[in-house]
């Protein structure tokens, strides 16, 4: 079984590598160390609203965060199933930062399916919500936590749904 190219892609520091590594390994890693160039995590995931139980293998390509918009002008993206970008809840500068990197992923990779997460709802002290006017019309929003793991599985479960109806 070929397992499915997602990218993860923001700015530095919203927790694309935590993400990862919740996804992963089901662990929070709280030495931060910042990812240089890309990391590659296997793993599989249960698809979304299927009772049968079907799993989906996801190659999760974390990417540094320096990219920025140069992303779109690298190989990397060669390939992609779709993408998750992130942001981070306590840095409102980082959304915009999210919406322009789904806009080109959007425009690079038309008809793949593009998420947006805000992470680090762990650290907020009142509740806040990624409205999808604020982030380039992703196929949808969530909010996250990787070091709870709250919201994390469910939004990746309902990525490989997409990307199983979409059949790529």
């Amino acid at each position: 079984m070929t397992g499915k190219k997602v990218m993860i892609l923001g700015a530095v520091g919203v927790g694309k590598s935590s993400l990862s590594h919740r996804l992963a390994f089901d662990r929070f890693e709280g030495n931060y160390k910042a990812t240089i160039g890309v990391d590659i995590y296997n793993t599989m995931v249960e698809v979304e609203g299927d009772d049968t139980g079907t799993t989906m293998q996801f190659v999760l390509w974390d990417t540094d965060g320096d990219f920025g918009m140069n992303i779109f002008a690298d190989t990397y993206l060669r390939g992609a199933s779709a993408a998750v970008v992130v942001a981070d809840a306590t840095r409102s500068a980082t959304v915009p930062h999210l919406k322009k990197l789904v806009l080109g992923f959007k425009e690079i990779l038309p008809g793949r399916p593009c998420i947006a997460i805000l992470n680090k709802i762990d650290l907020l002290t009142a509740p806040t919500s990624l409205r999808l006017e604020d982030c380039g019309s992703p196929d949808f929003a969530v909010s996250s936590s990787a070091l709870t793991g709250q919201g994390v599985r469910p939004a990746f479960a309902r990525l490989a749904a997409t990307i199983l109806r979409r059949g790529l």
